[in-house]
């Protein structure tokens, strides 16, 4: 062999060399971005904006896929976990979902029924009202005869709410009674409760007759009893 094909055989022994060295370079590369980043999993992106207590549905998001270790723990991964939740809170649109955005959805339990009646937004409701609060709910009458009073009474005390819906603006009434007791009223909310047959007849008839109907939120959303000297009032037991 002469010094020229010494010289190939070299450069080709160096250039396979070097092709080894690429090669082992860029699997070192990819095998560190692969550490890094890990396998991809689903998880699932919102759509829009979501009101809080909404109930929500898989249409309102998005699957998208992202490495495992990019998402935090309480990332939802599958939309089986919406069944009967509602959002706690304002979603934005873009959000990835995580569970500590939604809660169950109040349940109706036996021999209750869910009713819904409208509440007057700026006496009734006042944005602390949301599903699973407990409230007392209170009607005020009109003496209908002259020589009556008026009487302020707690219709259903502890009552639990299930859902909270859509500021809604009241349209005129043309009966005596419905514009005497929504005259003032120009925009309500549809509260939802779940009550006994008797407690629904009780707020069935008070939205219909009462002047107005308002809600209490109970503290800690404990059930506290009324007693029997606090479930009406006139204005002639304060002199």
């Amino acid at each position: 062999m002469n010094s020229r094909q010494r010289r190939g055989v070299i450069l080709l022994l160096l250039s396979v060399l070097c092709a080894l060295g690429a090669f082992a370079g860029v699997f070192t590369v990819i095998r560190d971005v692969n550490s890094k980043v890990g396998p991809e999993v689903s998880a699932y992106r919102l759509k829009s904006d979501i009101a809080p207590y909404k109930p929500l549905s898989a249409g309102q998001f998005e699957k998208i896929e992202m490495p495992e270790r990019w998402l935090s723990e309480n990332a939802v991964t599958d939309l089986d976990e919406l069944r009967g939740k509602i959002a706690v809170t304002q979603l934005r649109k873009g959000s990835l979902l995580q569970s500590d955005m939604i809660v169950d959805r109040p349940a109706v339990g036996e021999g209750e029924q869910e009713i819904a009646i409208m509440i007057d937004a700026a006496t009734g409701v006042a944005g602390k009202i949301t599903p699973g609060s407990t409230v007392n709910i209170f009607a005020t009458f009109q003496g209908e005869q002259q020589g009556q009073k008026d009487q302020s009474k707690v219709i259903v005390e502890n009552a639990k709410v299930v859902d909270v819906g859509k500021l809604t603006a009241l349209e005129p009434r043309d009966s005596e009674n419905s514009a005497r007791t929504r005259s003032s009223e120009t925009e309500a909310v549809p509260i939802t409760f779940a009550l006994n047959t008797a407690d629904a007849q009780r707020v069935a008839y008070a939205e219909s007759f009462a002047t107005h109907v308002r809600l209490a939120l109970v503290g800690g959303g404990a059930e506290t009893p009324v007693s029997a000297d606090d479930r009406s009032y006139t204005l002639d037991e304060d002199k």
